[in-house]
């Protein structure tokens, strides 16, 4: 790489390279993932992850369209500056589409940065500020013994966090519950699937579930729970005063956070940790609940939120409120982002806990990883970059399959929040 080193020179100690090239990698091995993959004329190039779970062809065409014919000649050494020009430059700013077209943009940039500096990401913000970053994994059943079977098995794999799902009784299907015993993957092939919800039987069955797992599992462990937006403010209060006694690690989106000030109601009633973000996409989504305290854990996923320059922001904002990291890991996002979230994880001072959902083995070889799981803990690697590369020919075995994630509704028919 060519770094430019003479002090009376304007680019004194910049790192020079340009963008010559950039395309998209559109693939699925099991599920629907695409990358964007930009090379520099130095031979060096990076990759991001666009993935937007059944939407992945509007950010495809975004990207294609749009964004890639203006990074041609750009020094992907500029993040901040290609970040703004992309977000400020086109006028119409935010949404999941644009965002995830940014941020596969931006991880792609920091991909190359680090690989022209032969250092991790992690070195570029900062550096480890811990040993490495706590996960949490998915137990799931049809009913609590079999969620409980579910917990013992992640705790024996190692993991000290994990989060429970269950079947409710009366209720055919529930969220985060497989099928036929499968690992959870909510996308489904071909048009959306339906599934019913009942209120009040999930917040009558819930406190059953935490009080049997805590008597099988004891004290220690880590346990979270995900009520995916399902309730209104007051059922989440009601939810948290009843789940007090088990002390969970956090609640997750318990509504929906349009309406930032609902967590003020919450909030008013429970003790129970609040988590939220997954569906966010800037920090204007999150910045009254982290200004006034309304949740601890901020879960914005990097791919939706832009990529790795403003979720670094939106840390360092949150730590001015004790409030902590919880990026969403489920596997609607590629490798790619799995490895941005572990650097950035890894670096911020205020990391609460990364989730977890392990990919399959043929997304493994599609996607060649450097990060790894150990005794509770995941670490980025020492790999320069990102330290995750695309197998082209794996991946063009897979073509694109269209799918959806199920919509929900209620006993009577009402559409409500899947």
């Amino acid at each position: 790489m060519r770094i430019e080193d003479v002090s009376s020179t304007e680019d004194s100690g910049t790192l020079l390279l340009k963008i010559v090239a950039a395309r998209l990698i559109v693939c699925s091995p099991g599920r629907n993932f695409v990358t964007l993959r930009v090379d520099t004329d130095e031979g060096v190039s990076g990759l991001g992850d666009a993935t937007l779970n059944g939407r992945e062809l509007a950010v495809a065409s975004y990207l294609e369209d749009h964004v890639i014919p203006c990074l041609i000649g750009r020094n992907p050494a500029q993040t901040e500056e290609v970040w703004q020009y992309l977000y400020r430059g086109a006028y119409w700013r935010r949404g999941p589409i644009t965002m995830t077209a940014i941020a596969a943009v931006d991880m792609a940039l920091w991909d190359i940065k680090g690989k022209a500096l032969n250092t991790p990401v992690y070195n570029l913000l900062g550096g480890a500020s811990r040993h490495g970053c706590l996960v949490y994994a998915h137990a799931n059943g049809a009913d609590i013994a079999e969620t409980i079977d579910s917990v013992q098995k992640h705790v024996a794999e190692g993991y000290l966090a994990v989060r429970a799902q269950a079947g409710v009784p009366g209720i055919a299907s529930s969220y985060g519950v497989p099928k036929g015993g499968k690992p959870y993957e909510p996308a489904e092939r071909g048009l959306p699937s339906e599934s019913l919800w009942s209120t009040e039987r999930y917040l009558n069955f819930a406190p059953k579930l935490f009080e049997e797992l805590r008597k099988a599992a004891g004290e220690n462990l880590h346990l979270l729970h995900d009520v995916h937006h399902r309730l209104t403010p007051i059922e989440a209060a009601r939810l948290g005063k009843s789940l007090e006694p088990y002390h969970l690690f956090w609640m997750e989106d318990p509504v929906p956070a349009e309406l930032q000030d609902g967590f003020a109601l919450i909030r008013s009633h429970t003790t129970v940790p609040l988590a939220t973000g997954e569906v966010f996409n800037t920090i204007w989504d999150c910045k009254e609940l982290i200004e006034r305290q309304l949740i601890d854990y901020i879960r914005m996923a990097v791919v939706h939120g832009g990529g790795i320059t403003p979720a670094r922001k939106v840390a360092d904002f949150a730590a001015l409120y004790h409030v902590r990291t919880g990026y969403h890991g489920a596997t609607d996002l590629s490798p790619v982002t799995m490895a941005a979230a572990l650097h950035l994880g890894l670096a911020v001072h205020n990391f609460g806990i990364q989730e977890h959902m392990p990919h399959s083995g043929l997304v493994d070889e599609v996607f060649p990883h450097e990060y790894r799981f150990e005794a509770g803990y995941m670490h980025p690697g020492e790999k320069p970059g990102l330290g995750v590369e695309i197998d082209e020919s794996r991946a063009a075995r897979y073509p694109y399959q269209r799918a959806y994630l199920p919509i929900a509704r209620k006993l009577d028919g009402t559409l409500t929040d899947w």
